[in-house]
């Protein structure tokens, strides 16, 4: 067990781009998750990919109806692409059917994400647009009769039905940036870190705390979160050295070794202890596998060997 004072460390996976031959298969995975005692799942959101990406609202609804106890969370939902009264009843909805295991987590979008080419949707301004929907969602959530006059979103009198179970359904930010560390301070309940190093994650988090402070307002301790990926295995394999070729949005001095947690179980638990000591409690662990029986294979053994040592 990582000795981590009074944290509570919850450890969660997920996962990006889809990685199994079929639905059946992707139940399955997330029925072991389940059984396993798996703390939460998180699926990515990628709207226009040639790639397969699953669509994180339903991938949630799908969750919500096949288990009875994991949390689940999309990392991150694009927030400036969506429309605030739609995202704001599909959240409420699934809520109320799971009673109240989702885990909604918002970003803005880089703005190379190939939605906004796609689609011809301008990336100036999406940072604003994002604090009115996320401003809205709250709203939706809680208040019986919502009315907003913003710069892209007027509501007069508008309400849904069922509201979620939470009384506060968590609202996750996601980024690194400068806004992404106001937007979480001013409106969210929580922030999940990726492609950010432990020594990258510890300035992010200090400064939300040092802003939370300015605005009046908490985050609990257990809701500054990391994702990063992992994998049983060595780094001479081809899909650990094609981690340090991709072209990833990271900054400047990024090193995917010390990012991703390659090796046997103790490098993998060393990584979660230095996201842990780096202030994240909640750890989204991403397998790094191809095809279905690597990547049971692979959360099997974060189930068994990784997770009795990490999770509090």
């Amino acid at each position: 067990m990582l000795s981590v004072g009074s944290m509570v460390v919850r450890v969660g996976t997920g996962i990006g781009a889809l990685p199994f031959s079929s639905g059946k298969a992707f139940f399955r995975w997330v029925d072991a998750l389940e059984e396993g005692g798996v703390d939460s799942v998180w699926q990515t959101d990628r709207l226009v990919s040639h790639r397969p990406f699953l669509e994180s609202m339903s991938t949630m609804a799908a969750i919500a109806g096949a288990t009875d106890r994991i949390k689940f969370g999309m990392n991150a939902v694009v927030a400036s692409t969506r429309d605030p009264l739609v995202l704001a009843k599909q959240c409420a909805t699934i809520d109320y059917l799971s009673d109240g295991r989702l885990l909604p987590c918002f970003g803005i979008g880089d703005r190379r994400a190939p939605e906004f080419a796609a689609t011809s949707r301008a990336t100036k301004g999406r940072g604003r647009r994002a604090d009115e929907l996320l401003t809205l969602l709250r709203l939706l959530w809680s208040e019986e009769d919502v009315s907003f006059e913003g710069e892209f979103f007027q509501y007069s009198g508008c309400t849904i039905s069922p509201r979620p179970v939470q009384k506060t359904l968590p609202l996750w930010i996601g980024g690194h940036s400068k806004a992404a560390i106001s937007r979480t301070a001013r409106l969210g309940t929580g922030w999940l870190g990726g492609l950010r190093t432990p020594a990258m994650v510890e300035p992010i988090i200090a400064s939300i705390k040092a802003e939370l402070v300015q605005h009046g307002r908490t985050i609990a301790e257990d809701h500054y979160g990391a994702s990063f990926g992992y994998r049983f295995g060595s780094w001479d394999e081809p899909l650990a050295q094609a981690l340090s070729k991709a072209r990833l949005p990271v900054p400047e001095g990024f090193d995917p070794r010390d990012y991703y947690a390659i090796g046997g179980a103790a490098e993998i638990i060393e990584r979660c202890r230095q996201f842990v000591a780096a202030g994240a409690e909640k750890l989204v662990l991403i397998p790094i596998a191809a095809g279905d029986d690597e990547l049971f294979d692979q959360s099997r053994r974060l189930i068994e060997e990784v997770i009795p040592a990490v999770q509090t």
